[in-house]
Order: C-alpha cells, then sequence, then structure tokens
C-alpha cells in the first residue's frame, strides 16, 4: 500500500482512496490485482467458513476516538458482538466501528516501519489481531500483539481459534502454486 501525504485543503476526487493520518489526509493506492486477489479469496473464505460477522475489504474505519486515524485495511472482520447483525451500517464516510481482525498485503513499496506503525496502531486502537500478508515471501504474520507475533509459511495452515474459530484456509490455496524450482 503506498501513501503519498496530501495538504487537509485538498479536495480529493470520491474515487480517490485515502486514510487520515496524524489529522491528515494520505491518499493510498488501490489493491493491486494480486493483492486483490487475495483479499477476496479470504473474504470468500471467511463467508464460507463462518457466520460470526462480517468480513469487507478496503472499508475505511473511523479509529479517531482511539488513536486519532481512519485506516483502510485491506481485509478485515468485524464480529457480530463488536457489530450486531441487526444493526445497520450507515452510509458514511467511515465505519466507526474497531475492527477485530486488519489484514494487510504488503507490497514492494511498502517499508517496514509504514507496516509495524499500522500494527501498532491497530492494537492501540483496540483490534484484536492482524495478518500482514508477505505474498513475494509466500508468508503470513499474525500479530496477537505488537510484540506478540506467530509466522505462519507457505505449506503451512492459517488458523486462529480464539478469534475465528473454525476459520482454515491452506496457505498453498492462498498463494498458488509453489514456484517451479531454478
Amino acid at each position: 500500500m503506498v501513501t503519498v501525504s496530501i495538504p487537509s485543503t485538498t479536495t480529493l476526487d470520491s474515487d480517490t482512496l485515502y486514510e487520515v493520518v496524524n489529522g491528515e489526509i494520505v491518499e493510498i493506492e488501490p489493491m493491486g490485482a494480486y493483492a486483490t486477489w487475495i483479499a477476496s479469496l479470504l473474504l470468500q473464505t471467511f463467508a464460507g467458513q463462518q457466520n460470526q460477522g462480517r468480513a469487507v475489504s478496503e472499508m475505511l474505519f473511523d479509529l479517531s476516538g482511539q488513536v486519532g486515524t481512519k485506516r483502510r485495511p485491506d481485509l478485515a472482520f468485524v464480529s457480530y458482538a463488536r457489530w450486531p447483525r441487526e444493526k445497520p451500517i450507515l452510509d458514511t464516510e467511515a465505519w466507526d466501528v474497531v475492527p477485530n481482525l486488519a489484514v494487510d498485503a504488503v507490497s514492494p513499496s511498502n517499508t517496514a516501519r509504514a507496516i509495524l506503525d499500522r500494527v501498532e496502531e491497530y492494537f492501540r486502537a483496540g483490534v484484536e489481531r492482524v495478518w500482514v500478508i508477505y505474498p513475494s515471501q509466500r508468508l503470513v504474520y499474525v500479530y496477537a500483539s505488537p510484540t506478540d507475533l506467530k509466522v505462519i509459511p507457505d505449506g503451512s495452515e492459517l488458523t486462529d481459534e480464539s478469534l475465528l474459530p473454525g476459520f482454515r484456509l491452506p496457505l498453498q490455496l492462498l498463494f498458488g502454486p509453489p514456484p517451479a524450482a531454478k
């Protein structure tokens, strides 16, 4: 996810994706084709295996009450405990709820600092789990806190029984077949 700072006086096109970080509007690029495919596969898996909440992609979340920002993870999960099934989602700029899970797929332009800053901010806001997907390395970093992390390698299965009971996704389905030997 590439970010570019834009002065807060700038008017954004309605198709522009952005976040609000430290009071500044930051334009973000939409997910690339591979990251979109990964998010779609995760959404399909959530939908097929879960009936515990809602999974959304590129939704802007208003975390300003907790950390003064609005963030747009590539994928997020909000449990029915945090936002009841019968409660409507309003047609507003951002969803005013802290997701249980935030998922970001790392692109080549992301810096380690930016990724770690996002992880730390998600936890300060009250997110329970953060998954950072490294498609090029075929790894998923599962954060239970900013300092408690488990690395899931390709060939393993992504599960999270405490947050998503019953959720199982073989990473080979997420990343596709292993690359051919050179």
